[in-house]
């Protein structure tokens, strides 16, 4: 197997440029390791751009990086494309990747760049991002770009790719930019590896969240309303609750205590807090009586001041303070996508203040606490250790010892973890709950946060052994990460055949006639107490349709009214998960449900 890079210090570099800057490190191979599909996948976002330019001569290009779902480019054309027009240019790649191009890396001057590039506003935008005197440019064929690399050698290593769909972009993120046009795709070394990964974005298709949540009349979206604030519909609401009712108790019979702070915050406290300096540009700002006050983003300064609101001595720590806290925070039009990323959000947030001393085994409480969640969804995880960003508060002590404490807290337990370098919240280092859902994709979901900076800056005290004050350490906590985001990700999961203890409807029952219906109702009532949802299907259809109706809406149980279950009392159940058919009295059928929801407790 030829190399194709070397990799130096973490850094990925292309043999030619490898070469030019006398770099030495290990090989890169064409293996499907992360670092050579890095390199194969910014060699086919260029033989994707070559490809349209060739279609499409008037073609300007934006950028065109690698991405955690394969690479896409930005461009302008004069057409407007579609998905349709995926093919014809997978086609054209094809040509060219066969014509084994090599591809070559030159160097030049910003002046002679920007002279060759003198009528390209996408490319002038480009290099009003760089300073470099000197930089780079890739050619292969009579196509050429500006850009660092790294590259494959030539494109005849480009074999197996597809590219996935058409979307819009604002030039360079920003929605006060042109809206250009955006191609994903995706490639491997290996044909298999691409023809598995086509196979669960099929999949993944059908479980769209926004189809089914649309289907089973879970959610909504309205213009009008406005963008990224979802609209529940009862069946959505339904489902929420129970899922709510389910982590409360949860909550609870491990300590924690249910409080509720308010959406609004005057801004000092964001001042106050750092979000003003660090994370503002996310926030939205409104004035109330001459003073500047901030929606919350999140809820931990709200339970901070609840903290200080009593004399706190160390024999009460830890404190658990939980609340289904909406906050929102303002995220680009373009990001937006269903319940993964809206403007509005309710996390099922947790503070725990403790003694340094505590704060290990908090970590393995909490992690217990996630380890059993993940378990009663079926959920697969990992769990990654993001440190120090980029912009963020405290001395470089503080991060050492804070994030060493939380490595330490899992090593204790053997428990695996990765590194995000630079992935820490701005206040402090933080454990990643990542899962693994039913067709192998991976989603962020929950976090614990250590923060000794947030009690620092608000002057957060408890009276120690000896009577005198001292700082707790704060831990932030969130599980789902949030109740639309989770949702979003059961549906897609579950296909939408949610669990019993958490379906918005348990039963649909089907009253064979209009004698039938009156017990339908009683039933209905009965199950109402007892918590458990359900539907009535008495339309003016035949039976075997209402059936079918019924299996459509993916209800784990279906009961069937006719004379005998009147008669006796009884309900001819169709069990849609196990595929069964019995006939149970109605007290065995309620006690039946409330059994399975009781062993659904976390």
């Amino acid at each position: 197997m030829e190399p194709i890079g070397v990799l130096n210090d973490g850094q990925i570099y292309d043999l030619q440029t490898a070469e030019a800057l006398s770099i030495d490190g290990d090989e890169i191979k064409a293996d499907n390791s992360p670092e050579s599909l890095e390199i194969l996948r910014h060699s086919c976002a260029h033989l994707m751009a070559q490809a349209i330019k060739a279609l499409y001569p008037e073609a300007k290009f934006f950028v065109g990086p690698v991405v955690k779902e394969g690479f896409y480019y930005d461009f302008k054309v004069d057409s407007k494309i579609n998905d349709e027009d995926l093919p014809k240019i997978e086609k054209k790649m094809k040509e060219l990747a066969n014509a084994k191009l090599p591809i070559e890396r030159y160097e030049a001057s910003r002046e002679e760049i920007l002279g060759k590039f003198a009528d390209d506003e996408l490319k002038q935008a480009v290099l009003s991002r760089i300073e470099d005197d000197t930089l780079t440019m890739y050619k292969q064929g009579d196509f050429e770009d500006l850009c660092r690399g790294p590259h494959l050698p030539n494109t005849r290593m480009i074999r197996s790719y597809k590219l996935i769909r058409v979307a819009g972009a604002y030039l360079g993120g920003d929605e006060k930019n042109e809206m250009i046009t955006r191609i994903y795709g995706i490639a491997f070394f290996d044909k298999k590896q691409l023809h598995d990964y086509v196979r669960m974005l099929e999949e993944a298709k059908k479980r769209d969240h926004r189809k089914l949540g649309t289907e089973l009349e879970l959610f909504t979206f309205n213009d009008d309303i406005g963008a990224g604030l979802p609209l529940w519909l009862p069946n959505g609401a339904r489902l929420r609750g129970k899922l709510e009712r389910l982590l409360y108790k949860a909550h609870r019979v491990r300590g924690y205590e249910p409080v509720r702070a308010p959406e609004i915050l005057k801004a000092n406290q964001w001042v106050k807090s750092g979000h003003y300096a660090n994370y503002k540009e996310n926030m939205y700002f409104t004035e109330i009586d001459g003073q500047e006050y901030g929606i919350k983003p999140m809820n931990c300064v709200g339970h901070i001041q609840i903290y200080k609101n009593d004399l706190v001595s160390y024999k009460d720590l830890p404190k658990k303070f939980f609340e289904y806290g909406v906050v929102h925070r303002h995220e680009l039009s373009g990001a937006m996508h269903g319940l993964f990323r809206v403007r509005e959000f309710t996390q099922d947030d947790a503070h725990i203040f403790c003694l340094p001393t505590q704060v290990k085994d908090v970590i393995i409480e909490v992690l217990e606490f996630v380890d059993s969640l993940m378990k009663l969804f079926e959920f697969e995880y990992e769990m990654e250790v993001s440190t120090r960003p980029e912009k963020a508060i405290g001395d470089d002590s503080f991060w050492e010892k804070t994030t060493q404490g939380i490595m330490d807290a899992l090593d204790s337990e053997n428990l695996a973890y990765g590194i995000d370098e630079g992935g820490g919240a701005f206040y402090g280092p933080k454990i990643d709950i990542k899962i693994l859902d039913a067709i192998g994709r991976k989603w962020q979901c929950g976090t614990i946060q250590v923060d000794m900076n947030l009690p620092s800056s608000f002057e957060m005290e408890f009276i120690n052994a000896e009577g005198e004050k001292e700082q707790p350490v704060m831990i932030h906590r969130a599980i789902l990460g949030s109740f639309e985001r989770f949702i979003g990700i059961l549906t897609e999961h579950y296909a939408g055949e949610f669990p019993l203890a958490i379906a918005p409807t348990e039963v649909i029952i089907i009253p064979i006639a209009q004698p039938h219906v009156e017990y339908a109702k009683a039933l209905q009532k009965e199950l109402i107490y007892s918590e458990i949802d359900s539907k009535i299907f008495d339309m003016n259809e035949s039976l075997n349709k209402r059936v079918r109706m019924a299996e459509k809406q993916r209800v784990p149980m279906i009961v069937v009214l006719g004379d005998e279950e009147v008669a006796g009392q009884t309900v001819a159940l169709r069990d849609r998960r196990k595929r069964e058919q019995s006939n149970v009295s109605k007290d065995e059928f309620v006690q039946m449900i409330n059994d399975i929801k009781k062993g659904c407790e976390v």
